[in-house]
């Protein structure tokens, strides 16, 4: 019973130590410990047959570190504050911008793509951490576990590709990367940019808040588009 219990600990930790591996082993930004993951436990649930509420169930537990875990993302911000203190306009104003290009981008894309209104605010909260996306979701009247998927698929892709698109886009500065990477692909995608340097790490936590927050606030605005 109590192998059971911690089954999905199991399995999505050996997972994400595989993808660790192949990330040493190639250096492939492809080989993304997280993508892997997903893709292993995913094989992994189908190949043997296995429920997502008997996985879910063991996997519960990982869940309660994330409360520490962000917790922690405060750190690198405190230690770049004189940073923020120094470009506080051009900091929120990047995040004001990033937030407003998210939602608007979505409210485009549904308009050429004929989504209905349900899948239009399901879609809207891809861009901010799942604690806060979920709420947003569930007061618009969007599908929530769609909403998930999309916030999912949104960070994983943002820690995959996000330095190489903007070294395409010739973006250097280090706080515009920042503010570019947590506005866009929230807490995973900032996961990346610690990697890539102390002062993205910082600006991009700081972008997971104000963004969130804005989303919060404008969200309905958009919702309330009709077509």
């Amino acid at each position: 019973m109590e192998s059971s219990i911690f089954f999905g600990v199991f399995i999505s930790l050996g997972a994400y130590a595989i993808g660790l591996w192949l990330r040493r082993k190639t250096g492939s930004a492809l080989a993304n410990p997280l993508l892997v993951s997903i893709i292993l436990v995913c094989a992994f649930l189908l190949l043997t047959g296995t429920s997502y509420e008997t996985y879910c169930e063991g996997s519960q537990f990982i869940s309660y570190l994330l409360t520490p875990a962000t917790v922690c993302l405060a750190v690198p911000l405190y230690e770049q504050f004189q940073l923020l203190r120094r470009n506080p306009r051009a900091i929120m104003a990047g995040i004001v911008a990033g937030t407003l290009a998210s939602l608007g981008s979505v409210l485009l894309l549904s308009l050429v793509a004929r989504l209905s209104h349900e899948s239009y605010v399901t879609l809207l909260p891809k861009s901010i951490t799942t604690a806060i996306g979920l709420g947003v979701s569930e007061q618009l009247g969007g599908i929530v576990p769609v909403t998930v998927v999309s916030i999912v698929i949104t960070g994983v892709l943002g820690n995959v590709f996000a330095e190489q698109f903007l070294h395409l886009i010739r973006v250097h500065h280090p706080i515009a990367r920042g503010i570019a990477i947590g506005t866009a692909t929230h807490a995973v995608g900032t996961a990346r940019a610690m990697e890539m340097g102390q002062i993205e790490g910082a600006m991009s936590v700081l972008s997971i808040v104000v963004a969130g927050l804005l989303t919060v606030i404008l969200a309905p605005l958009f919702a309330a588009v009709s077509f």
